[in-house]
This record gives structure tokens, C-alpha cells and sequence, in this order.
């Protein structure tokens, strides 16, 4: 997959795929193609966009163009979503659900690439039915398009309503996260290991050729004193 950082700005685009259509003619096949970008700040705003053209660049470059059109804010709590949701579109279904910090993006590539580039970091996904890449990045926005609020709600209704079950994960997964400590960073560890080892094979070789070389020297002798005797 392609990516791409914008030079105004810190939009990120990732071409998801490209397609190769062909039409048959009286004097032989066409080829056309298609481009499916995603494009995201990765702190709230994604978009996607699907573009056509004869050649492949002019394709993905229209495809971000019409995904930098199509930005929308999804809300997060922290780096996740705020409640489970399902989207639907035509044949596809994912379902996104709520993660405690630390516990990644569990996605396959065309929905793993949305959040990521949306700035979700703790996800879970399910995908049902079809799983073409077009149908599922439709399913995903529409899901994400589902997303509210607590804050939301609770205007909505007018009545105050409690920690939700993802807020309450949160706070109890910061207990179990690093903290950021400032000072001097500790050294890696030096791997010595085998360096003995490796030293001993190697003079080990060395009295070796030495007892070689005074073996011959040892023949040589006595072939010498063999000739004196004679």
C-alpha cells in the first residue's frame, strides 16, 4: 500500500487498492482503472474516496481528492470508540467494538486502515457477509457515523447518566499503563554471549596448527639423523 504525507498539512492518505476494468471494442480491450484511498489526520477526521482514470496515478490522485472532499470527525474516548456500533452497506457488515487501552486494532487491512488513519489505536472488529474492500470501507463510515457522545446523550435526554462500561475500561487500564518518566536513559544491555566461546575455538585452532607444524618439523628431524646414521 501507498502512502502519502500532504505538504500543507499533516493529512496522511493510504491507497487500500487499485482495480483494472476492461471493455471490449471493435479494435481490441480498453483498460481503465480504479483507485480507493482513505485519507486522516489521525486525530479525529477521516475520509475515503474512489477515483477512475486510464493510468493509476491520475486514479489514486483523483481518489484522494475526492477523500480530502468527504472528511468527517468521528468522536473517540481516549483511543477508542465510544460505545459498540454496527454499519451496513449492501452485502457487508462490520461490527466495531470498544477496547481497554493496550490492546491494539484487531482489524483486517481495509478496516484497519480507516481507523488508523481515523486515530483509533484500541479497537475490535468483526466483518460479515461480503468482505469486498469498497463495500466494507462504506460499512465502516457508517458506523462511525452512528458514533455518540455520553456528553451527546445525556443533552439529548436531559437526564444525567452514568460512567459508561468503555470509560470505566479506560480508567482502569491507565493504572496499567507506563508512565512517561523524564532523566538520563538506562544503557542497553551488552550481549557478550558466544565471545568466549568464539575466542576459544580460535586459539584452540591456532595450538592446533602449532602442533601441526611441529609435527613436520619433528619428521624432519628424524629423517635428518636417519641420513647421519647411513
Amino acid at each position: 500500500m501507498a502512502q502519502g504525507l500532504e505538504e500543507h498539512g499533516q493529512m496522511e492518505s493510504t491507497t487500500l487498492g487499485v482495480f483494472r476494468t476492461a471493455s471490449t471494442v471493435k479494435g481490441g480491450r480498453r483498460f481503465s482503472f480504479g483507485a480507493l484511498v482513505v485519507c486522516g489526520d489521525k486525530r479525529g477526521r477521516v475520509g475515503y474516496g474512489h477515483g477512475k482514470a486510464k493510468e493509476v496515478p491520475t486514479a489514486i490522485e483523483k481518489a484522494e481528492k475526492f477523500a480530502r472532499r468527504k472528511m468527517t470527525t468521528i468522536p473517540r474516548v481516549g483511543g477508542t470508540i465510544p460505545h459498540e456500533v454496527e454499519g451496513r452497506y449492501a452485502a457487508s457488515r462490520v461490527r466495531l467494538i470498544p477496547a481497554s487501552p493496550g490492546t491494539g486494532v484487531v482489524a483486517g487491512g481495509s478496516v484497519r486502515a480507516v481507523l488508523e488513519m481515523a486515530g483509533v489505536s484500541d479497537c475490535l472488529t468483526k466483518c460479515y457477509g461480503s468482505t469486498n474492500k469498497i463495500n466494507t470501507v462504506k460499512a465502516v463510515f457508517d458506523g462511525l457515523a452512528r458514533l455518540r457522545m455520553s456528553e451527546t446523550v445525556r443533552e439529548l435526554r436531559g437526564v444525567d447518566l452514568p460512567a459508561t462500561e468503555i470509560e470505566q475500561k479506560i480508567e482502569r487500564g491507565k493504572r496499567f499503563m507506563p508512565s512517561n518518566v523524564s532523566g538520563e536513559r538506562m544503557r542497553a544491555p551488552v550481549n557478550t554471549i558466544g565471545q568466549e566461546r568464539r575466542g576459544g575455538r580460535g586459539g584452540g585452532g591456532g595450538g592446533g596448527r602449532g602442533r601441526r607444524g611441529g609435527q613436520q618439523g619433528g619428521g624432519e628431524s628424524q629423517g635428518a639423523a636417519d641420513g647421519a646414521r647411513a
